[in-house]
């Protein structure tokens, strides 16, 4: 076995008991809308503020013939105060009319029809392909991306960079757990600034890139 599965799998187990990204919570559902809805909502956001407004939403549209059903405006009021709620409020408006009037009413499987939607970009539409279909995709935000390039992974600077990169070094059946298990990672151990690298299970393992000062 690969030192890289190896560290892949030792920050599993060391990530578990922590909460997870709140897409991950919501991809339980099994319902490939809520993870694309979600995910919208939880961007530049923090996932307490995207978890309460996501259970607003939902309670009352889990669906987009009943998503359209809202005006934008009091869209924005059901997810204030996520990051650029008008916005994303015109957008899960838009996504859901165009989801009904060319796809039948359900979310596409295809990245390329994803990528169509105005606000989806690469790291949302892999989510919800890995998250939301079970195809395998590496979704690379900036917690996969800071951490790749810290471990030593990669020497990317962007992240389609860092997903091209990865796709040829990660096996294909550790794609989709990837970022969630990165992101819970590096919101609780490996963060941006002063990481606790004293409590890190794969310490000797990191080359600790871009490593200042930590704890």
């Amino acid at each position: 076995m690969s030192r890289l599965i190896l560290t892949i799998r030792k920050i599993r187990k060391q990530v578990r008991g922590f909460v997870v990204p709140i897409v991950t919570l919501v991809a339980e559902k099994r319902s490939p809308y809520l993870v694309l809805i979600s995910c919208i909502l939880s961007l530049r956001t923090k996932d307490i503020t995207t978890v309460q407004a996501s259970s607003r939403l939902f309670k009352i549209a889990a669906a987009p013939q009943k998503m359209l059903k809202i005006s934008p405006g009091k869209l924005a009021k059901i997810i204030y105060p996520v990051g650029f709620y008008r916005t994303k409020a015109r957008v899960i408006s838009g996504i859901s009319r165009r989801m009904i009037e060319e796809f039948n009413g359900k979310v596409p499987s295809r990245r390329e029809d994803l990528l169509s939607f105005k606000g989806v970009g690469r790291k949302t539409a892999n989510l919800v392909l890995g998250l939301g279909f079970g195809i395998p995709a590496i979704c690379v935000d900036t917690h996969v991306h800071r951490i790749s390039n810290r471990l030593g992974w990669v020497k990317t600077t962007e992240p389609e960079q860092t997903e091209s990169e990865l796709e040829k070094i990660i096996p294909e059946k550790y794609w989709i757990e990837l970022n969630t298990i990165l992101v819970t990672f590096g919101q609780n151990i490996c963060l941006p600034v002063s990481p606790y690298c004293s409590r890190c299970q794969v310490r000797k393992d990191c080359l600790r890139i871009g490593v200042r000062r930590s704890r």
